[in-house]
């Protein structure tokens, strides 16, 4: 069992950056591997990055490849979403997620999910 809880949200102009934060509880982070997802207003929930267990190796969707950058501090317990350039399609409530399977774009794959923190670009 693992409690995530997500931090970091607000509002940007267009062309700015935020680092979200997810601080997981328990032991066994490591063992998780973890994603971002996001959803829109009247969308469904979307994909946006993935990082293994020890942090070595990434996925990114195609919409925010060079702009967003995942990364974990195991000791900390903590996965972080550096986000620049900001586009005001990047606006969504940003949540985190954890699996025990491998690297995966579905977010059914993910056992545990952090309530969210909302992001938002004016322009």
């Amino acid at each position: 069992q693992v409690q995530l809880v997500e931090s970091g949200g607000g509002l940007v102009q267009a062309g700015g950056s935020l680092r979200l934060s997810c601080a997981a509880s328990g032991r066994t982070f490591s063992s998780y591997v973890m994603g971002w997802f996001r959803q829109a207003p009247g969308k469904e929930r979307e994909f946006v990055a993935a990082i293994n267990r020890s942090g070595g190796n990434t996925y990114y969707a195609d919409s925010v490849k060079g702009r967003f950058t995942i990364s974990r501090d195991n000791a900390k317990n903590t996965v972080y979403l550096q986000m620049n350039s900001l586009k005001p399609e990047d606006t969504a409530v940003y949540y985190c997620a954890a699996g025990l399977s491998g690297m995966s774009i579905r977010s059914s794959t993910y056992n545990y999910w952090g309530q969210g923190t909302q992001v938002t670009v004016s322009s």
